[in-house]
């Protein structure tokens, strides 16, 4: 088939090259977000994608809005077999939808109906989730509601950050939708509708989502931190200062700190929970790299009735 692929961050770039080297279809285009200001300098900065693809001498279609008549002319122009999509960013109108023969199919890191959304693999991280996984499905006007065609799973880790597990789930989707696309052709592949049970949802994670609450229990702390890394940042304060929350460990056995009390050791800080305590193993105060929680704690000394938080 001839497609155009969708997709902006990193995280796409694995299907993108997928699809490249299978040899099979064409990517006659790939459709990204513009470039966007990064740095310090904030000067303009291509998307991993339109990295990737220009590399492979592949046009890069970068509209405004999906809706811009340009970009809707060029895409009728190079007239898709299908159009595969990856965290592209930016909500597809009818119009556009209507384009491909076999229309825009997405690779959504999650097994839907479960995290419908923006953040499938933080939500799945911080809720407890055992196992999660990949889909792909034909886009439709509503959010990540379409008809699937296959699903790849994924256990999630005691340790995985939501980082680590987007990054498995990558490329063991980059193959899902590799072959998503060989099954599309062959006609042998079905989109089966989703189940009206078993929805959930999972709006992208604010900063103030991000803010750990310590008088919830050691798990929920542990998970909120995993969740939110690298992105947004679990956090909480000291001293009226913002401290990042990069790695913590839960300490069962401690259960004698009040929420939010440190507990300053040789070469540990722990920290009381709503259950047992949790270890802060890496932080990062405003304005300063991430440094071992025993580092940081040794240069503020805290002192005896301080609280985080």
């Amino acid at each position: 088939m001839k497609l155009v692929f969708a997709g902006t961050p990193e995280v796409a770039v694995p299907a993108l090259d997928a699809l490249i080297a299978s040899g099979r279809h064409e990517v006659a285009a790939v459709v990204t977000r513009p470039d966007a200001p990064a740095g310090r300098g904030r000067r303009l900065v291509a998307s991993p994608v339109a990295e990737r693809a220009e590399e492979a001498g592949i046009e890069v279609l970068k509209p405004l809005k999906p809706r811009d008549p340009e970009f809707l002319a060029r895409l009728t122009e190079i007239a898709p077999d299908c159009c595969p999509v990856v965290a592209y960013g930016a909500l597809l109108p009818r119009v556009a939808l209507d384009i491909p023969a076999h229309g825009w199919v997405n690779l959504h890191f999650s097994l839907l109906p479960a995290w419908r959304g923006a953040a499938p693999v933080q939500h799945a991280v911080m809720a407890g989730d055992e196992i999660t996984g990949a889909a792909t499905f034909l886009i439709e006007e509503g959010l990540d509601s379409g008809p699937v065609y296959g699903t790849v799973t994924e256990e999630i880790r005691p340790t995985d950050t939501s980082g680590d597990l987007l990054t498995r789930l990558a490329f063991a989707g980059a193959g899902l939708l590799a072959a998503t696309m060989d099954g599309i052709e062959e006609g042998t592949l079905k989109a089966v509708p989703q189940p009206a049970e078993g929805i959930s949802l999972a709006p992208k994670i604010t900063v103030e989502d991000a803010e750990v609450e310590w008088a919830t229990p050691a798990l929920r702390v542990d998970r909120v931190v995993r969740g939110c890394t690298p992105a947004p940042g679990a956090w909480t304060t000291f001293r009226g200062e913002r401290l990042k929350l990069i790695q913590v460990r839960p300490v069962p056995e401690r259960t004698d700190l009040a929420p939010g009390q440190p507990a300053v050791g040789k070469n540990s800080v722990h920290v009381g929970t709503g259950s047992y305590a949790v270890e802060l193993l890496w932080v990062q105060a405003q304005g300063k790299k991430p440094m071992r929680a025993a580092d940081w704690a040794r240069g503020v000394r805290v002192a005896e009735g301080e609280r985080l938080g």
